[in-house]
């Protein structure tokens, strides 16, 4: 790392305060300022200190990182798979290496606690291993004798350059989920992490500039905001967009890539319900579900936000008081603190956003039964677990993405009830069924309108090896990030025919 390098190292409470570091891009493998742009302040959400400056890189910046992109392509595409494999597996190595460097930062950048983000951190190394199977990935496939000395063959090649723009709730895995596949393919690749803590990526983009079999360009940092979006979705050096975010700012982003002639996957907002049936277990239940609800703060595409309870009166009032009596229990705190369950939202202002809309959801009619409201902390970003039964089940608490350590509790009385109540949401990102009948198991899943579903699993987060499947308004684009899809995403395919 150069002297104007991104200076990555965690500031945590109790540490001697030190001043902020302006991040850096990095371009054609070196650490560049962004001289003569506005920067903003990255802020640690557990004190509320502003530990970088990140600049908000303008057209000039996204110019620089797309030609040090592209000029490194047509070399890198050249390098043989099982070579690029070993890159791929060298970065591994460099971040594993970096592990709990890695981990301390997600918590003190983002918010979570240090097992969380240690399990972030190690589901991206899953995708990083993943990809590293490249040579097998990439293989074509032929067919010989289709018609009198005429063979096909059909060969998986490199779309050209990627941006990628990632949001805050998992700043580590998923530059993780794009960056490795990417480039195994023969891509070359920029980031654009979000705004409010790009620290961990710019840790990963140390990981890389270590790694000697990756050469320069082939990976490219960019901070910034709205204009760096705007620049990379209509940039003609730009060839696809990979995009995590809200649902109607994915659907911005793949209406603007597919205008502009790129391929696009952009993965959306969520809505999650976990349905909890009368046979299953309650006290084995009440666990799964507070770590679905409100771990990291409930910022989690795949976050069960729903509680779907299934049952008599009886049933609904025992899950009721097992579900607050539990969440009263879990501590609030900073991310690096021993005892802390519900972490500090990402910033004040994701807090307020999510406040306001439990005063909504009680002006509506919701009866609260843990409410988490109170003093926000030294950042202005506590929020406590808060529960509330949605007596309307098409209201704002029981339909929209909230994001936050906030859990609805929808109450029906069968199985066919809850399934209706779960495939009237505009998402389809996830699920999950908690019980001990392979019946409505089996119901349930051929039923239910999501693409990552579990059984008695309260965040059925798929392994790297398979894809990031959402539905409906979670996802725009037909291939989704890991797995084979993530392969497909990145290849165009050639089929030739021939005669001889």
């Amino acid at each position: 790392m150069s002297a104007d390098g991104p200076q990555t190292s965690a500031s945590r409470t109790g540490e001697a305060h030190r001043p902020a570091i302006r991040l850096a891009n990095y371009v054609g493998g070196e650490w560049r300022g962004a001289a003569g742009v506005e920067a903003i302040a990255d802020v640690d959400p557990a004190t509320g200190e502003t530990v970088a400056m990140v600049p908000l890189s303008g057209a000039a910046e996204v110019d620089a990182a797309v030609a040090a992109a592209r000029a490194a392509q047509p070399g890198w595409r050249e390098v043989p798979p099982q070579r690029r494999a070993r890159a791929v597996l060298a970065l591994r190595e460099e971040l594993l290496r970096r592990r709990r460097e890695l981990t301390a930062l997600v918590s003190a950048d983002m918010g979570k606690t240090l097992a969380d983000a240690d399990g972030e951190v190690g589901r991206g190394l899953e995708s990083v291993e993943s990809a590293a199977a490249i040579p097998h990935l990439l293989k074509g496939e032929n067919l010989e004798g289709v018609a009198a000395g005429v063979d096909v063959e059909s060969v998986r090649q490199p779309v050209g350059v990627v941006a990628a723009i990632t949001p805050f709730n998992f700043p580590a895995m998923i530059p993780l989920w794009f960056l490795p596949y990417a480039i195994a393919c023969g891509n070359t690749f920029v980031l654009k992490p979000s705004e409010a803590d790009p620290r961990p990526s710019a840790l990963i983009l140390e990981a890389v500039d270590a790694v000697g079999e990756i050469p320069p360009g082939v990976v490219n940092l960019l901070h910034g905001a709205h204009d760096a979006v705007n620049g990379l979705l209509d940039h003609p050096g730009v060839d696809a967009i990979s995009f995590v975010g809200q649902a109607r700012t994915a659907r911005m982003v793949a209406e603007r890539a597919v205008a502009a002639g790129k391929r696009v996957q952009a993965l959306g907002g969520a809505k999650n319900s976990l349905v909890l049936m009368p046979d299953a277990d309650l006290e084995q239940v009440t666990a799964a579900i507070m770590g679905s609800a409100f771990g990291a703060a409930g910022q989690r595409c795949l976050a069960g936000s729903v509680c779907v309870v299934v049952g008599d009166e009886e049933r609904r009032e025992r899950v009721r008081q097992a579900l607050a009596g539990a969440a009263a229990e879990l501590r609030l705190g900073a991310g690096d603190g021993a005892a802390t369950d519900v972490c500090p939202m990402v910033s004040a202002a994701a807090r307020e956003r999510v406040a306001t809309a439990i005063g909504r959801a009680e002006e509506d009619g919701a009866e609260l039964l843990l409410d988490g409201r109170g003093d926000g902390g030294p950042a202005g970003t506590m929020l406590a677990p808060t529960i509330a039964v949605a007596v309307d089940h098409e209201s704002e608490l029981a339909r929209e993405e909230l994001f936050g350590p906030l859990l609805a509790l929808v109450e029906v009385a069968d199985l066919d009830a809850a399934i209706e109540f779960v495939n009237g949401s505009r998402y389809g990102n996830a699920g999950a069924i908690f019980t001990r009948s392979g019946a409505a198991v089996r119901q349930y899943r051929y039923e239910v309108e999501a693409g990552m579903l579990g059984v008695n699993v309260g965040v059925p987060a798929p392994v790297a090896w398979f894809p990031f499947s959402g539905w409906n308004d979670s996802m725009d684009g037909d291939l989704h990030a890991n797995g084979a899809d993530a392969v497909r995403f990145y290849t165009r395919q050639k089929v030739m025919t021939t005669r001889w």
